[in-house]
């Protein structure tokens, strides 16, 4: 197999990606340079951790053997070389890994270690992994760090709440399994201070006007959006400067969230932003068939949660509208918050481990069967969820008990005819990507978002999700499933192969050794 050149110091792309990022910074914000800088280390450990993850589970082509020995693990690559590092865990989201080595040469920057393994396509990924440890860097200097505070965090006074995008800007790393969990590419500095949820910005958002006759609306779209025979369709001021390249009027100030293209409207809805980046692996758009979908699935949506005994709301899509194309349209969708009744709070998944809720005796468990009996629900009435950490919320009550959940963003959920059916659920009348009966994928899609996702996120290990799972799983619902997350390895999407493989055609999956049964050295 063709490689390039081993030695790192020919790689300009990790230290370019890091000075550029602190010449601008030095325009922008000169005062969080000491910051940046010190933030520089933990978030080249903390990519690295993702990316050996990945070079030990995933099945990538240009490794064909793995071996563990009492000092770590030894990876046989296709070119006759060696990469060595410690054990493990596919569940850990510490930064563990501070340096591997590839024969006698030892990397601690992630971005020189994919330069250097010179793979197809390591050039470029090896860009993403350096911006991904800037942007980290970036991103951790710049925010309101609170770390896992006691619970109840920031509860005002009687009769208010905390802004729901409070909770989100805590979660400054991104995805907790992806090396790219904070490639940000086009975006400058100051475009990641102005836009990033972690730095508390408010964004001013635009509107641009379309014929109505030229648009496709779901869902009743609001006065307050339509001037005459015009649609005013909500803009990012990033999507309207570098993609469409046009003016826009400014409409109304937001908080941006965790997906950075939705931003929450100060006591109203959640507006959905077409945002036309390559933001950790995809491109960020609406696409016609969403909005098209929008109305039936919402509908769809509240007949489904009906089944589940009040144990999950689904947030409704109050409208939306594209005016045929994928880098200009938006959604409005209603605020989780709505669901939280006195006392409770409505808290994104992704930022319970900035609470010490985790932690306390038996909450993790508790928190797993209930995420795991409305998942396994769900599935066997013929919906998977994919329940990340971003789509899934819980609501908790004054003292931090798991009450309910409440899922967001229905737009890549997988939904089974024939499931439907035998339960005597009406199909929503759609066609393509969303609809299959391939038992494989329906389990894909719940077990590698939830399982290998939300809940191993918030464990932050394998022993740790282990002791959730072993109380909670002889409880679950008895569906023809659950041998599938009881007893198989379980299915994780393969993030790196995908970013390898860009002409692949969609999502690909590795099997990671399920935690209750699989043995896990220490990892530290």
């Amino acid at each position: 197999m063709p490689r390039l050149p081993q030695e790192p110091t020919v790689c300009p792309a990790p230290a370019a990606a890091e000075s550029v990022i602190a010449e601008e910074l030095a325009v922008v914000r000169p005062g969080l340079l000491p910051r940046y800088a010190a933030e520089l280390p933990g978030a080249r450990a903390a990519v690295l951790t993702r990316l050996w993850r990945a070079l030990v589970h995933e099945p990538l082509p240009f490794v064909t053997g793995r071996e563990s020995g009492a000092h770590g693990l030894t990876l046989r690559l296709a070119d006759g070389r060696r990469l060595r590092g410690p054990h493990a865990d596919p569940y850990a989201t510490a930064a563990y890994v501070t340096a591997v080595r590839l024969d006698r040469e030892r990397y601690a920057d992630p971005a020189r270690l994919m330069y250097s393994l010179g793979v197809p396509h390591a050039t470029g990924f090896a860009a993403e992994l350096a911006h991904s440890v800037a942007s980290l860097a970036l991103s951790r200097a710049g925010a309101d760090r609170r770390e896992r505070e006691e619970w109840p965090v920031g509860v005002p006074p009687a009769g208010g709440r905390e802004g729901d995008w409070e909770w989100e800007r805590r979660v400054t790393d991104g995805h907790p399994f992806h090396p790219g969990c904070r490639s940000r590419p086009g975006f400058s500095v100051a475009d990641q201070l102005a836009y990033g949820p972690e730095h508390g910005p408010v964004v001013e958002l635009g509107t641009v006007p379309v014929p109505t006759a030229e648009c496709v609306v779901s869902g009743e779209w609001p006065d307050e959006l339509r001037d005459g025979g015009r649609l005013l369709l909500p803009v990012h001021p990033w999507q309207a400067t570098h993609v469409l390249k046009r003016s826009y009027d400014t409409w109304r100030p937001a908080r941006p969230l965790m997906s950075l293209r939705t931003l929450a409207l100060p006591g109203g809805p959640h507006v959905k932003t077409a945002l036309s980046a390559r933001l950790t692996s995809s491109v960020r758009d609406i696409s016609v068939y969403s909005v098209r979908a929008a109305a039936r699935l919402t509908a769809f949506a509240e007949e489904l949660a009906a089944r589940t005994d009040g144990l999950l709301h689904i947030t409704r899509t109050l409208a939306a509208a594209t005016a045929h194309s994928p880098d200009l349209a938006a959604l409005l969708r209603e605020s989780p918050e709505v669901y939280a009744g006195p006392g409770e709070r409505v808290v994104p998944v992704a930022a319970l481990t900035t609470t010490s809720l985790p932690g306390r005796p038996g909450w993790l468990a508790a928190f797993t069967r209930l995420a795991l009996t409305v998942g396994l629900r769900l599935l066997d009435l013929g919906v998977a969820l994919e329940a990340h950490g971003q789509n899934l919320l819980v609501v908790l009550a004054a003292d931090g008990t798991p009450r309910r959940l409440v899922y967001r963003d229905l737009a890549d959920i997988r939904i089974s005819p024939a499931r439907l059916s035998r339960h005597g659920l009406t199909p929503p009348g759609l066609t393509g990507r969303l609809i299959t009966d391939d038992p494989t994928a329906l389990r894909r899609k719940l077990f590698g978002s939830l399982l290998a996702g939300a809940l191993a996120a918030t464990a932050g290990s394998a022993p740790a999700l282990a002791a959730a799972l072993e109380p909670t799983l002889p409880a679950l619902p008895r569906t023809p499933d659950l041998p599938a997350l009881r007893e198989s390895p379980l299915p994780a999407k393969a993030l790196t192969l995908m970013r390898l493989t860009p002409d692949g055609g969609g999502d690909m999956w590795t099997e990671l050794p399920h935690p209750c049964t699989a043995h896990f050295p220490a990892t530290n």
